[in-house]
């Protein structure tokens, strides 16, 4: 049987579907390959941006900021000297972009300027950490992007 160029190309453009069709339910049908939102409730999420950015802002205008950093031991968070630990009160999120499942929160409440979260909580890759809390009756969200190996 002869096939001329007309018949070849349906062929082609048929394993051309099936070919992408395959790709796109084992995609669908594989947990490993997880489709989620990045945020619930988006937008409710999007209607409190403006007091969200006033508390980044709050943060910024502080003369000597809280710091985030990555050591051999974990994170650690450090408040300046001038902070009086037990006055600070909040939350730290952190996010993993990757893997909603691994997502956790930890309250802060300090009995000296600095939190260690040990390294074993963490799975390597990319963490955004969002430190919201409140000292001296004043908002604030201090924000970081940091990589575990």
């Amino acid at each position: 049987m002869k096939i001329n160029w007309g018949t070849g190309i349906v062929i082609a453009f048929a394993l051309f579907i099936s070919f992408i069709l395959f790709f796109v339910f084992r995609v669908q049908s594989n947990s490993k390959y997880d489709n989620e939102l990045v945020v619930e409730e988006y937008y409710k999420h999007d209607a409190k941006f403006g007091d969200e950015m006033q508390k980044i802002q709050n943060a910024a205008n502080l003369p000597e900021k809280p710091t985030i950093e990555v050591d051999t031991e974990g994170i650690k968070i450090v408040f300046p000297e001038r902070f009086i630990p037990q006055q600070i009160k909040g939350k730290v999120s952190f996010y993993r972009p990757s893997a909603k499942k691994l997502d956790f929160e930890i309250p802060l409440q300090l009995n000296q300027t600095s939190l260690l979260i040990p390294k074993r909580d963490f799975a390597g890759g990319r963490w955004d950490i969002t430190m919201s809390w409140n000292y001296n009756n004043i908002d604030y969200i201090s924000k970081k992007i940091v990589y575990i190996n």
